[in-house]
């Protein structure tokens, strides 16, 4: 029997909403389905790997997250045509949709949780499902070749741990594009109620430190810039994208730091 949950909190988890409230609204208005079915209830218990859907919605992929992987790839010279690609932290698999839409043929849409996956991406053969798989005991043995591009989008979970296990997946002529969370990565004391950072030097202290720790294992800075919406409960999140070639590579300096957190809290 399939695990369930509150029809509010299983959009939000899936990235269809970005807070429970927004999900209420176009629950009441009737725009979510389960199937052919309208389910116009909150609180209803649903399953976790119901099919639904939002009645007029617009998003071109089935989550928000789609929209974050979409402008790195509209932003940096990166080519998905025919690519093997890993998503660590598929979930919903905004990210895998994204590339899928954008030339990839195959995904390894890896995520240590399970009935997350979109139903139409479970369908299509292009994606190798690795649920209830985590990324720190993938081996590039068990998925049988090194891959051309990886996207990263994890939570609860620090990148220091994912990126010295993500370069050892990918081609040495392949690129690379982080997620970075700073409500995931800040100590502690510097994440505000709710779990939201909003101070600017939080920011720039836990991206120049992400920056850092990829140069280290290997990963180089090709560029940066803050996610085109932000995360769950209002989160400003970055984007790292990070090639093994040092050849165009940035320095990663307080100024280039700073200036990407400026331009994130303009939003």
């Amino acid at each position: 029997m399939s695990t369930k949950e509150r029809l509010d909190v299983l959009l939000v988890n899936r990235g269809l909403f970005e807070s429970r409230e927004k999900a209420k609204t176009a629950i009441m208005a009737g725009q979510i389905f389960m199937g052919t079915v309208c389910v116009d209830k909150a609180g209803t218990k649903v399953p976790i790997d119901a099919d639904l859907s939002v009645k007029g919605n617009t998003l071109p992929y089935v989550s928000r997250g789609g929209l974050k992987l979409e402008k790195a790839l509209q932003l940096y010279p990166i080519d998905l045509t025919d690519a093997v690609m890993v998503d660590i932290g598929a979930s919903t698999g905004g990210f895998t949709d994204c590339a899928l839409q954008n030339g990839a043929a195959k995904v390894f849409a890896i995520d240590v949780g399970y009935n997350q996956l979109a139903w139409s991406l479970r369908q299509d053969k292009r994606v190798i499902n690795m649920e209830k798989q985590n990324i720190r005991t993938v081996t590039p043995e068990q998925l049988g070749e090194l891959v051309d591009f990886i996207s990263i989008d994890v939570a609860f979970i620090s990148l220091d741990k994912v990126l010295p296990v993500a370069v050892t997946l990918l081609k040495d002529t392949g690129s690379l594009v982080a997620l970075i969370k700073p409500q995931f990565e800040a100590g502690r004391e510097k994440v505000g109620k709710g779990g939201i950072v909003r101070d600017p030097a939080t920011h720039a202290e836990v991206l120049t430190r992400i920056l850092n720790v990829a140069e280290e294992v290997g990963l180089h800075l090709h560029g940066v810039t803050y996610s085109p919406i932000k995360g769950t409960e209002g989160n400003i999140e970055f984007l790292g994208y990070f090639k093994k070639t040092t050849d165009g590579a940035l320095p990663i300096t307080p100024e280039l730091v700073e200036s990407v957190v400026a331009a994130a809290h303009e939003l």
